[in-house]
């Protein structure tokens, strides 16, 4: 009788292993299950952030192709300086970067109309010197379009990465004498350009000058690349500032404060200023005969968008 109550015990200890094995094997296809999961929500990461920054005219692919082969550089040690102290003291004041973008894409047509005296040809692609500006709320992002002078790949490295004409160093010596950081300050010696970073995280700058072809500068104020346009000439002359704006900046996408800041600090440009607008209207779709029984039909179409003059 005892030899059968063991028999029996033994019995169920082998079933209770058995069961128990089939659970961690359960246990194993699930979090390998899980992984792959895992996997496909890095990749859908990964795609995210390639289609962050839009261009006009450029698609993921073209975008990710171009950044693979972009030259990278390092900011000159005293620019990456300038810029701590230009993000940091500033930062309260964030709505002079609009003023600085727009004083630099005046000096830019400054530039090419005083060629045109000697050289009418240098205004072939464009005689029709002007700013606009364009906000995309889609994709948070505020281009700054002007048709001046525009730069070259060497250019576009010397200008924004180093300190060669960019007035970073006389910046930096007025600042070591004592000088208290202004808004002012930053226009007189043209590091303006800077202040971008106090509203956007990337900036991006497509320029096309007569004497090269066209190349897109891309920061994240820590390194900068510069890569030839795949698109080709779309500019014919002059320069894209690109800023994709941090969430707490959104507000500078609104057309009302963009017009509030231009007519604050640019009344003075000596060039016309546009604005691109775009409306959204609800309109009614014709209805069939057999359908009058159903209910209406709205939908929303946007308007074509318009230049309308600020300046």
């Amino acid at each position: 009788y005892l030899l059968g109550i063991c028999c029996l015990l033994a019995l169920s200890g082998l079933t209770k292993a058995e069961d128990e094995a089939v659970e961690i094997d359960g246990t194993v296809e699930e979090d390998l299950g899980k992984s792959t999961i895992g996997s496909k929500t890095d990749d859908e990461t990964v795609e995210r952030e390639e289609e962050a920054i839009k261009l006009d005219g450029l698609n993921v692919s073209q975008m990710k192709a171009m950044r693979e082969a972009a030259e990278k550089h390092e900011y000159q040690a005293e620019v990456n300086r300038m810029m701590k102290l230009i993000i940091n003291s500033l930062y309260r004041n964030k709505e002079i970067f609009l003023r600085e973008l727009i004083s630099n894409a005046s000096d830019a047509l400054d530039k090419i109309r005083f060629m045109s005296l000697t050289d009418p040809n240098v205004l072939s692609a464009t005689s029709d010197l002007k700013v606009m500006i364009k906000p995309d709320k889609e994709n948070h992002a505020l281009h700054i379009i002007d048709t001046g002078i525009g730069m070259t790949r060497q250019d576009l490295v010397k200008n924004l990465g180093t300190i060669a004409k960019s007035g970073t160093s006389e910046f930096l010596a007025k600042m070591e004498e004592g000088e208290t950081m202004s808004t002012d300050l930053i226009g007189q010696f043209g590091v303006g350009f800077y202040s971008s970073f106090l509203v956007a995280d990337t900036v991006v700058v497509t320029s096309k000058h007569n004497d090269d072809e066209q190349y897109i500068w891309e920061s994240d104020a820590g390194s900068f690349t510069v890569s030839k346009d795949p698109r080709g000439d779309t500019l014919g002359r002059g320069t894209q500032i690109s800023l994709f704006m941090k969430e707490e900046a959104y507000d500078f996408l609104e057309e009302h404060t963009i017009k509030d800041l231009v007519v604050k600090y640019s009344q003075f440009i000596n060039f016309p200023i546009h604005l691109w607008t775009s409306k959204t209207e609800k309109v009614e779709e014709p209805i069939e005969e057999d359908e009058k029984a159903e209910a209406k039909k709205e939908k929303s179409t946007d308007c074509d968008s318009a230049l309308i003059p600020l300046l």
